[in-house]
This record gives structure tokens, C-alpha cells and sequence, in this order.
């Protein structure tokens, strides 16, 4: 059976959960669908499941770059395609996990990509982001691709000059290498199962405040402070990232420990806000409420839906008419 589950949500909601026990439930491996969890030594700050979580469950795209190396959603379109073919090959389940929507759109709605690039415009664009501000930087990517910046923050500077950069190279949009709105959503497959998760705001903000005070728990700060000790930029974009963006900012001595939490809890409760913004687009993502609908329940919904697709499959080979 050609089975996939995609599971998405905001941060802070249970996804890792719901992910590794339904995997045990139904024979799956789960393929991470996360822009942080794919580097090395990035793992408090993402999230980032630990072994105990990932015993006995195969984790796919974690833990295979360094901080200094690039990663793409048509990177991870062309390996997550891989990985689903070679998982079901196995007789297994694929669960693709995460909150990196641009990801699971790039794979389930194959988005076209363009391939390489030009240094020479990225410099161009990066040496007006220094001198003009990411204000200004944005306002040039409103007027030149202005579907683009309707979809990012401008705080996202990376992805507003990589915007920019593809109109000068192309003469065409980013957002026009996309597949247009009203092509936007196939019907699915009857072998994918697309769930999302969510929760009162108010629950899933406090959830994200704790989870904000874990990491410094656990150990934000110093992993940070070892990341930058084996000579990595604080630029990268990876420790641009929430989290090690905002440990970067005390430990440079810019803001106390009491503010970079404050700061913290606050963008990430606006990153969550995106998450949701992103996924409810998506009107083929069945959604369950975690204060509603236990994780155990969830499951077993799951997974009876996967025996009942199995057995349509089976009926169909055999060719049983219903």
C-alpha cells in the first residue's frame, strides 16, 4: 500500500508526539519535515527529537549538515520523494512531520524550483540589506514581487533576497514558479492522509512559554556558546533561526536572560501565527484540537483509516465489487 501521513501544525503542539506513536502503531518511519533539525549540533533550539524519542523509530532528514551548509525546500522535495519510495519499498509507513509549510507544499504539490543561482545578485542584495535596512529591502521585494511579500515576514531576509534575487536572474517572479491558486489543491490520493494540529491559543501559547523556559533548562545558552566556539557565524541562517538567534543576542551581551526569554516566548507565539496562517490555506488538512481529541485517540483514528484504505486497495486488486 502506497500509504503517507503528513502531519503539521504549529510549534509547540504535539507533533513529535503524535508522530513517533503512531509510527509504532502502524509500522512507520518518520521523515522530518523541519529547516532546523537537518543540521548537526542544532538541537535543543529545533527541537529536535531526542534518542530516547527516536528508539526503535527510523528518523529521516535530521542530523545530516553542518551549520554552514545550505539547505532548500527543492533540496528536500527531490530527498523526502526519495525517502518515501524507499520507506514504502520496506513494507513501511512514510510520516512526514513538521512545521516548515513551504516543505510540505514544495513535496505534495511538486513546486517547481530554479535551479542554482547568482552570488553576484545575492551579494547585490545582501550589500543593500546593510546599508538601506530590511525595511527598505522589503519594499523592493513588495514592488517588484509583490505575491511574494504578501507570504514573508520581513524579518525573513534570507528568503526576501532570495525573492529578489530570482526576479533579476529569471525576469519572473518566485511566486510564479509556483503552481498558481487555483491549482493549488489537488485532490489527494487516497493513500495520503493530510492531519494538522492545533489547540486554543491560549493553551498552545502557554505551551510555547514553557517550552521556551525548557530549552534554557536544558541547555540553550551553552549549546549555542559551542556552536560559535567551533567558529561558526552567527549570521548562518540556521542560527538565525527562533532560539539560537535570541541566545546569540545575550550572549553577546545585547539583552539579559530575562528579556531574550521574554523575546523568545514572544516570537515564537508570532512564528505559530504564521504556521496557522500557512496551513488553514490548505483546506484538504483534517484538523484535530489536542484539548478536544487526545493524542491515543488521534492514533487510533489514524490508523483504522490506513487498514480501511488497505482493504479498499486489497478489494480492488481482487477486483471485488462493493
Amino acid at each position: 500500500m502506497n500509504q503517507l501521513i503528513i502531519i503539521v501544525g504549529p510549534t509547540a503542539v504535539g507533533k513529535s508526539a503524535l508522530g513517533i506513536d503512531l509510527a509504532r502503531s502502524i509500522n512507520g518511519e518518520i521523515i522530518s519535515a523541519d529547516s532546523v533539525q537537518v543540521y548537526r549540533e542544532l538541537n535543543i533550539g529545533s527541537a529536535k527529537p531526542g534518542l530516547r524519542e527516536q528508539q526503535n523509530i527510523p528518523h529521516h532528514l535530521i542530523d545530516f549538515l553542518n551549520p554552514d551548509q545550505p539547505y532548500t525546500a527543492a533540496q528536500f522535495q527531490l530527498e523526502a520523494a526519495v525517502l518515501i519510495k524507499s520507506i514504502r519499498e520496506r513494507g513501511r509507513v512514510p510520516i512526514l512531520l513538521g512545521g516548515t509549510g513551504l516543505y510540505v507544499r514544495a513535496l505534495l504539490d511538486n513546486y517547481r524550483f530554479m535551479e542554482g543561482g547568482s552570488s553576484h545578485l545575492r551579494k547585490k542584495w545582501q550589500d543593500f540589506l546593510a546599508e538601506e535596512g530590511k525595511e527598505a529591502l522589503f519594499a523592493a521585494l513588495q514592488q517588484y514581487d509583490p505575491q511574494s511579500a504578501a507570504r514573508l515576514h520581513p524579518n525573513d531576509v534570507f528568503r526576501v533576497i532570495r525573492a529578489l534575487e530570482v526576479y533579476e536572474l529569471t525576469g519572473q517572479t518566485l511566486s510564479s514558479q509556483r503552481p498558481a491558486p487555483e491549482n493549488s489543491y489537488p485532490a489527494l490520493a487516497d493513500s495520503v492522509i493530510y492531519v494538522g494540529l492545533n489547540a486554543p491559543r491560549e493553551i498552545l501559547y502557554q505551551r510555547i512559554n514553557q517550552r521556551s523556559e525548557q530549552m534554557l533548562t536544558e541547555g540553550l545558552l551553552a549549546e549555542t556558546r559551542e556552536i560559535l566556539g567551533k567558529g561558526y557565524s552567527p549570521q548562518l541562517k540556521p542560527l538565525q533561526s527562533i532560539g539560537y538567534r535570541h541566545a546569540i543576542w545575550h550572549l553577546q551581551g545585547l539583552v539579559t536572560r530575562e528579556e531574550m526569554l521574554r523575546l523568545l516566548q514572544r516570537d515564537t507565539r508570532h512564528f505559530a501565527k504564521r504556521q496557522l496562517t500557512w496551513f488553514r490555506r490548505d483546506p484538504r488538512i483534517k484538523w484535530y484540537d489536542i484539548t478536544q481529541t487526545s493524542i491515543e485517540n488521534i492514533v487510533e483514528k489514524i490508523s483504522l483509516t490506513c487498514t480501511v484504505s488497505k482493504s479498499r486497495v486489497k478489494l480492488m486488486n481482487n477486483q471485488v465489487i462493493e
